[in-house]
């Protein structure tokens, strides 16, 4: 059986995201996994689950719009929406060891909620 490619490894990540899933997520990162957000400046694999995996209770859909692979590294952008409808995209970039993720750094894009731009406030 051949390996599965980068893009195969995002997208079970965002299909166990989906599905709550975090034993999956788990197996996916790597030991020494760091995440990098606007609010998270490298934070260890354990600060993430704490203080991000909540987030993942209010979201209904993750929808993959392309991802881009290259060596051991992938960019991914995504169309988020809330249980409450709100709805953004992220762009993130994935550092990968064989086929685990080892980091993400996380840039957010605008917010919309019915289709009417969200402003965010700092």
């Amino acid at each position: 059986m051949a390996s599965p490619t980068k893009s195969d490894i995002i997208r079970g990540m965002f299909a166990a995201y989906q599905s709550k899933d975090r034993g999956v997520v788990e197996r996916t990162l790597t030991d020494d996994f760091t995440f990098t957000s606007p609010y998270d400046d490298a934070i260890d694999r354990a600060t993430y689950f704490e203080r991000c995996w909540q987030n993942i209770e209010r979201i209904h859909l993750f929808d993959i719009e392309r991802i881009f692979e290259q060596g051991n590294e992938a960019f991914v952008t995504c169309r988020i929406v809330s249980d409450d409808g709100k709805e953004f995209r992220n762009t993130e970039f994935h550092r990968f060891d064989g086929d685990r993720i080892r980091s993400v750094d996380v840039y957010f894009g605008a917010s919309y909620r019915n289709g009417v731009f969200v402003k965010q406030q700092p």
